[in-house]
Formats: structure tokens, sequence, C-alpha cells
């Protein structure tokens, strides 16, 4: 039979297309050996069976029923698997690969048929050429295709991923809470990546070896699932048959488990812990740390691939240094808030001037601890300061600078400054403290520690003897005071500048505080915020002060409750309240005394008798010996008028005051001295004594316990044979 090379080159395509079955097969061989990563994934491998049979027959079609290159019909899926493999991570080689591959073998079995057919060697030679220009054609076409279809899957998949990392950048760290940050983690990436999220983090995270990190504690941070209540159906407990973990449970992963080989080497794995269903396993890693491990799991015929693999890790690791930075904070901010609470106040010291209250409420956690304090100190003379600060910055910085200036107004207390000095000498210390603050962030950059530093405080001292208050505040919030008739109002005092500016004076006012009143003194977080200025806050803060209550600490609930929002404050907040009491004239004793030796006999019968009204006949020796040196020296060394008075409280103060400015101070005498032993023998008798100074004169005091034993005996092992002082 004669052929033409059309005719032959059809003739082989009739004669071959019986066989096409047997052709696939070949075909689909060839690529399991030569492109084995089409086969890695079902759903790829299955649409790539589909396709070479398409191809096969419609190429077969096409030569045997001599149609153009251009017109033989494409199979349909096959642009869709360029795209799967494009979403698998496939590079587009493969395609490439396995058209060409497939094209050589179609055209090496239509080839081998034509030599069957005829043995016309021009013929052969001419249906040869036109086959292999048909299929170069039609393989061109196919690779184009495939490619088109490939690239734009791939810039597609490019665009949601960077879409996907932008959206993780806004709403994965959008606190400094550990658990919602992981929490973000899981809810995005299960709407974009996965059926099931768990994210789990070491308990400890900081400062053990790699090495054991695989069997460390972890606790549950976050789950999330496509499905309500995250059943055990789509937990990844469920599916690896471990026990389920619950939300803030601790657990430990098994040793050798996929889990624990990733926290220990850090590097992220891929699993398919049962069919249909894949896993990826994130470490979540930052600042060269490893803080716990991320897994996500599909319940899906499509198993994660390799761009699924490098978005989880993208995700993961903008997670891991939210969950950082947070871990960070919480650290900090804790190591902040003891450091504050180790420095204010413990416990109420025994006085008797005051009954008080008080409350210290940090501010919301994304802020940071602040600087407020408060105390109450007991003074001579039965008073008591009441003390309110604020120091201004939030951190470790300001806690550290709040205990400084604590210590620093205990320390000017215990000298018996007046309020306005008081200040005064505390705005000197602010001064130098920020001094050391700047110069140690030039040394070393720190950020934190920039910047001068200031605070505001109020400083009162109330006697109850007098039964008034003597106030000064530098740049703080006035107090507000209710009487016993339950009139609550502001105490209007002079601002005067806050700590730190230098070279302004303070000024001091005395108002009476009958016994009864009530004083508040707090910070400004109690009453500025978002809503309301300071006026407004101090207003509602009288109002809820005038409200009855049972006691004193019930009025600190009421007043946090009216004043603060459910949830923390943007500050914090100081709240220090006061109930005044005064001491009367059966618990004080007043003498008026002359500038003669000869008073001090009649001052110590007048204290024996007083201290026999009083029921404490045991303290009468030691009471003489102190009031004896202390008119003595008050008569030699100071100036009249001379006054003694003895207050009977918790224990009994001694006072002598004169207008004199000169300081007693205590020495030792050496053994021929004939005097120099009085301060001496009142230092070792009382249990406390020291001086303080008034505008005019001074007041030189001691404080004797009360119930003491008889102290003859000590007299004794002291060598006093008479009273010191008696003249």
């Amino acid at each position: 039979m004669d052929f033409t090379a059309d005719s032959l080159l059809s003739r082989a395509a009739h004669e071959l297309s019986p066989r096409a079955d047997e052709l696939v097969h070949d075909v689909v061989q060839c690529l399991r050996r030569e492109v084995p990563e089409l086969w890695d994934e079902p759903d790829i491998a299955r649409m790539t069976g589909e396709n070479v049979a398409e191809h096969v027959r419609a190429l077969l079609f096409g030569i045997a029923h001599d149609v153009e290159p251009r017109r033989i019909h494409l199979p349909a899926a096959d642009a869709e698997r360029a795209r799967r493999l494009a979403q698998h991570g496939k590079p587009v080689t493969t395609l490439l690969r396995a058209v060409r591959l497939a094209q050589g073998l179609i055209l090496d079995k239509l080839l081998e048929e034509l030599p069957l057919l005829t043995s016309d060697a021009e013929t052969i030679s001419g249906a040869a050429r036109k086959l292999i220009t048909l299929a170069t054609e039609y393989t061109d076409r196919t690779s184009e295709r495939g490619v088109l279809a490939f690239q734009d899957e791939r810039d597609r998949q490019v665009q949601w991923r960077l879409s996907v990392v932008n959206e993780a950048s806004m709403r994965v760290g959008t606190t400094l809470d550990i658990v919602r940050t992981a929490q973000e983690l899981a809810d995005l990436a299960t709407e974009c990546l996965a059926d099931a999220v768990t994210v789990d983090l070491l308990d400890t995270p900081s400062g053990d070896e790699p090495s054991a990190l695989g069997t460390r504690m972890l606790r549950r941070a976050a789950q999330r699932s496509v499905t309500d209540g995250f059943p055990e159906t789509t937990c990844l407990e469920a599916n690896s048959g471990e026990p389920l973990v619950r939300p803030e449970q601790l657990h430990r992963y098994p040793d050798g488990s996929p889990q624990a080989q990733v926290l220990v080497t850090g590097q992220p794995s891929r699993h398919h812990p049962a069919p249909s269903t894949s896993m990826l396993l994130i470490p979540l890693c930052a600042r060269g740390t490893t803080l716990g491990v991320a897994q996500f799991l599909r319940h899906r015929p499509d198993a994660y691939g390799d761009e699924d693999l490098l978005l989880a890790q993208e995700i993961a690791a903008r997670a891991a240094v939210a969950v950082d930075n947070a871990r960070r904070y919480t650290h900090a901010r804790a190591t902040a808030l003891a450091l504050q609470r180790s420095l204010l106040p413990r416990g109420t010291p025994e006085q008797s001037a005051v009954e008080v209250a008080s409350r210290y409420l940090p501010a919301a956690a994304q802020l940071g601890v602040g600087g407020d304090w408060y105390d109450v100190i007991p003074l001579s003379g039965a008073r008591v300061a009441l003390v309110v600060g604020d120091v201004v910055g939030h951190g470790i910085q300001a806690a550290a600078t709040m205990g400084r200036l604590r210590t620093a107004v205990r320390t000017l207390a215990d000298l018996d400054l007046p309020p306005d000095e008081l200040l005064t000498h505390l705005d000197d210390v602010v001064i130098r403290l920020s001094g050391e603050v700047s110069a140690e962030a030039t040394v070393e950059t720190d950020t934190e520690a920039a910047g001068d530093l200031g605070a505001t405080c109020l400083y009162a001292v109330y006697d109850p003897v007098a039964g008034c208050c003597t106030l000064a505040r530098a740049g703080h919030v006035p107090p507000v005071v209710m009487t016993r008739d339950g009139t609550a109002s502001i105490l209007e005092l002079p601002a005067g500048p806050p700590l730190g500016v230098g070279g302004l004076p303070f000024e001091t006012v005395e108002i009476d505080l009958p016994g009864g009143s009530l004083i508040a003194l707090y910070t400004d977080g109690l009453v500025e915020a978002l809503d309301h200025d300071v006026e407004a806050g101090i207003t509602r803060l009288c109002q809820a002060l005038a409200q009855p209550s049972t006691s004193l600490e019930a009025s600190c609930d009421a007043i946090f409750e009216a004043l603060l929002p459910a949830e923390r404050p943007h500050d914090d907040v100081a709240l220090l309240l006061a109930r005044t009491h005064v001491l009367g004239d059966r618990q004080v004793a007043t003498w008026d005394v002359d500038a003669d030796p000869a008073e001090v006999a009649r001052a110590r019968a007048c204290v024996c008798e007083q201290l026999s009204t009083w029921g404490l006949e045991e303290l009468v020796f030691t009471t003489e010996l102190v009031v004896s040196e202390l008119v003595t020296n008050a008569i030699r060394y100071g100036r009249p008028p001379i006054q003694l008075r003895l207050i009977h409280d918790r224990t009994l103060m001694c006072e002598v005051a004169d207008a004199g400015s000169t300081t007693p101070h205590l020495r030792r005498a050496r053994v021929f001295d004939e005097g120099g032993r009085g301060l001496f023998l009142v230092a070792q008798l009382a249990e406390r004594w020291g001086t303080r100074h008034a505008r005019r004169g001074k007041t030189v005091w001691a404080e004797c316990g009360l119930g003491a034993p008889d102290l003859f005996s000590e007299a004794e092992a002291l060598g006093l044979d008479s009273l010191p002082g008696a003249l």
C-alpha cells in the first residue's frame, strides 16, 4: 500500500490507539521513576495519572485525524494540576520535565510503528519529520499553558502569603499578655492554614540547656479548631493517641516524640499521624531561646507542602517574638511590682493618733508599675506623719526611685522637721537622684532611665494633743477632709512645685482636726481618668467619702468602687484614710517651769504625783531620773519659757521645751568629769529620745515603756547613789 507522509502518520496513530492504555501505563511508570516528586502528594499523583491518559488519547486522536496541533483539545485538568504543583511548592521544572518525558515516550512509540507499515524510507522520513514538528508544537503549547497556570497560582500564593504575614503582624501580639498572644496565633492559623491548632509554651522557658527542653513541662497556652469546643475528633492528642490536654494544663511530651524532637532541635517537621491527616510542628523560637511548640493539623486530602511549612514558620516566628516580648514584660512587671510592694508599708505601726486604712492598686499591665507610695510614720509627742507620693513614670526605675524617696522621707521624719523643711530636703534628694539617673543613661544608653526624675508628695503631721494637723505639698493633689458632721471638702493648700524643680519654696498650713475627723490622702490615679478631669474626680471622691460606712476598710472599698473602672486603671492608685483621735486632759499633764535650779525638785514631785494618779508607780524611779536630767539641762543651757509635759499613751512620753536653739548632744564623760552624764543616762533608761525644733525653740523628749520592771537594780549597776540632776 502506498502512503504519503500524512497518511502514514495517521495510520500509525490508528494502529497505536487500541494500545493507548498500555502506552499510558508506560508513561506513568517512566514518570514515577524520573519525576518521583509528582507522586508525593495523593491529589497530585491522581491528577497526573488522569492527565497522562487524557494527553495520550488526545494526541493520538489528533494525529489519526490530521488535526492541527493548535486545535488538539488539551485536558481541562491540566492547568489545575499545574496550580496544585504551585500550591504544594513544587518547582516549575517538575512540570516541564514531566511534559518532555511523556512527549519523548509517545514519540518513540509512534516512530516504532512507521517501519511496520511501509518500507519506503523517504515516506518514513517525511512522516517522522512531521511527527516531530507536531509533537513539538503540542508540547510547547502544553508547557506554555502549564507554566502560565503555575505562575499565576505562584503569584497568587505569594500575595496571599504576604497578606497572611501582614495580618499576623497586626493580629498577633496586640497585647503584652502571653496567653492572649498564643490564642491570637491559634485563631489566625485556623482561619488560613489549619483545621486545628495548639500552642504549648515551656512553663519556665529561660535558663535551661537546649538538651533538656524535650523533657520539660509545657503549658497549653492556646488551642483552636474549626469545629466548636475543640472536640477529640479534631484534637491533635486524639489523633496521636496521647491524652487530651486542656487549656492551661501542664503536660509533657514523651521522650522521642515528634514534639519533643522539635523542642530539642528547634527545627520544624511535617507528619501524617492518620490517613487524610497532615500535621506541622513548628518550634516557637525568639532571640535564641525556644519558648514552645505550635502544632497545625489539617483533616484534608491535600497535605501540607513546603509553602505551607514556610508560611507556618513565618507567622510562628512573629508570634514567638510577641510571646517573648510578653514574657520579658511580664517578668519585668512582676519584678517591679514585687519591688514596689516590698517597699510599701506591710502593716500599720502602733500609734494612737489616728486610725488608718490604705489601698494600693497597680496600673493596667500594658502600662507597667508606677511609683506611687504612702506611709504612716510615728513621731515624738504621740504625733504621726501621713505621707503620700507619686514618682513620674513606670517600671522598675520608678519603683526603685519610690523606695529611695520613701526611705529619705522616713529619715527626714526622724529629725522631726516641719513639713515645708522636709519637702525642701526631699527636693534636693530628687535633684541628686535625677543627676545620677541622667549620668547612668548617658553611659548605658538606657532608654528607660533617660529623662529627668520627677515626683509629687504630700506630707502631713497630726498632733493628737493639740488636735491640729500641719501639712505641705509638692505639686500633689490636695487632700480631702470630712468633719464629724459628715461634710467632705477639699483642703485648700498651696500647691508648691513638684519635687526635682529646685529653688522654689514650700508652704505649710496648720488646720484644726478635732477627734473623729477623717482625712484622705491619695494619688492622682484615683481621681484622674480619660472620661473626666482631676476636679471632677475629687468631687466624686468627696461624695464617696461622705457616704455612711461601717469602717475605714469599707470606706476604701467603696471609694475604689465608685471612682475606678472595672478593669485596671490607667495609672497606679494609692489611697490612705486616717480618722483622728485626740488625747484628752486625762492623758496629758503640763507644767510651766521657772529658770531656777530649785524647780527641778518641784518638777520631780509633780511627776511622781501624776504617775500615781495614772497608776504608773513602777515608772516613778525611771521617770524621775529622765525628768531631772531634761529639766536641769533646760535650766542650765536653754532659755525661758520652759515647759514640762507628760503624755500617757502607748508609752510614757516626757517632754521639756524651752526657747533656746542649742541642741543637746550625747557624749561619754571621762572618769573625773563632774558632768556630761545626764543624756547618757536618759539614753540608757528611755526606749527612745531626741530633739525636735520649732519655729522658736526646741523640745527634748524621751519615751519610757509602760509596765517596765523596777529599775533600782539597773541604777545600782550604773553606780547611781542618788538622783542625778538634783540640786
